[in-house]
């Protein structure tokens, strides 16, 4: 136990030392010695439509296959008006490096200083802006076609620092940068996780060997894809050349040691990180232990009030299942296209999760309200 706890303390510490602790954008690594590849140099596509925001491709980890593999960039539609993609990124923890998912929110958080290009330049995005609900493409960073797309502009971008293919925060060899107060800032606000098509998207990339760094040496064959999921499209990019040199350790099970009956490390995959789309995909509540606050009848009470409230929360689920459900039997009898279905699957995704939210303020507020009245242990009981 004593040794456990020692584990537990020192991986504390080591987390308070990385770039970035904030709730919003939070990573949890695997022990990872090898730093991510550098960025390769690819071309964007073209813009699918309006209200597609580019999100930079990044490499991911595998603990599958002990190496590194390359997620495209690709255009996302915004899951709210005036939302922002702020870029996941790798930062060096002291011992290991450590990834840090993207989120959507209404401003440009930290990302770890990385120049991942096409308006992210290390800091903010010059891509574009929301005006008026509609988002307008800065034509310089961005492959747009005007003959489509008539809310565009043309700002050149002048960076002040020199741009690297470096793809991690901190370590050696790593960007050099920390959060300003207004990125801290934004850390704070309201975020959206990656939507359902960017979790697939990443899941694709997973399952294909090409996207491997091993494989690749750092220059993948799809770099980027017009929408997400598009690996077999006639747009996908190929990578122009590797970022810089890699060379991945000739055995990858090296990197990591295996469990030899010490506690078990913790894992990390950003492939592997899902968010709810539809209430089936929540875990099932967890419900408390029997109330015992020493009065039966009491007791008895504050049970009927659980039972109450979870057959509530039961029926609350089932209703938004089949109301999904029914939107979604309506896109296919419309031969909806891909931009309308993938609309409908954010929205669905924010109502489970603002549903999810609700579900679990009710059991706190439930479980404070049954907790027994603290003893003033100053009077002697009666």
């Amino acid at each position: 136990m004593h040794i456990r706890f020692i584990r537990t303390l020192l991986f504390a510490l080591v987390m308070l030392c990385m770039p970035v602790l904030s709730v919003a954008q939070l990573g949890v690594g695997v022990f990872i010695t090898i730093a991510p590849p550098p960025l390769p140099v690819y071309e964007q596509p073209l813009c699918p439509g309006d209200g597609y925001i580019w999100t930079p491709g990044y490499w991911a980890y595998s603990d599958d296959f002990d190496d590194y593999y390359w997620v495209p960039g690709t255009w996302v539609l915004a899951p709210e008006v005036g939302f922002l993609w702020t870029p996941g990124y790798w930062g060096w923890g002291g011992d290991r490096f450590v990834f840090y998912e993207g989120y959507w929110g209404p401003h440009v958080g930290f990302y770890g200083g990385i120049s991942y290009g096409f308006g992210y330049f290390g800091e903010g995005y010059e891509g574009g802006r929301w005006d008026n609900g509609h988002f307008f493409y800065n034509r310089s960073v961005n492959n747009v076609n005007v003959t489509e797309i008539h809310n565009v502009y043309n700002t050149t971008v002048i960076h002040n620092t020199t741009v690297t293919r470096v793809s991690y925060n901190g370590g050696n060899g790593g960007i050099d940068r920390r959060p300003r107060p207004e990125e801290e800032a934004a850390a704070r606000e309201r975020h959206i996780a990656p939507v359902a098509v960017q979790t697939q998207h990443a899941q694709a990339a997973l399952t294909n060997p090409q996207q491997r760094a091993s494989v690749n040496r750092g220059k993948p064959a799809v770099a980027a894809t017009p929408r997400p999921g598009d690996f077999k499209d006639r747009a996908v990019v190929q990578a122009k050349a590797a970022g810089g040199p890699f060379t991945p350790p000739a055995n990858r099970s090296g990197n990591q040691p295996r469990n030899n009956g010490s506690a078990p490390r913790p894992e990390y995959n950003p492939a592997r990180t899902t968010t709810p789309v539809h209430p089936r995909d929540l875990p099932p509540a967890a419900r408390p232990g029997v109330p015992n606050t020493g009065n039966p009848k009491q007791d008895q009470k504050y049970q009927q009030q659980q039972e109450k409230v979870f057959a509530k929360q039961d029926q609350e689920r089932q209703r938004l299942q089949q109301r999904q459900e029914q939107e979604h039997q309506q896109l296919e009898k419309q031969n909806a296209d891909a931009a309308r279905k993938q609309q409908v699957e954010q929205r669905h995704q924010q109502q489970t999760q603002q549903l999810q939210q609700k579900h679990e303020q009710q059991q706190q507020k439930l479980q404070q309200r049954q907790q027994p009245p603290s003893r003033d242990r100053s009077k002697p009981p009666n």
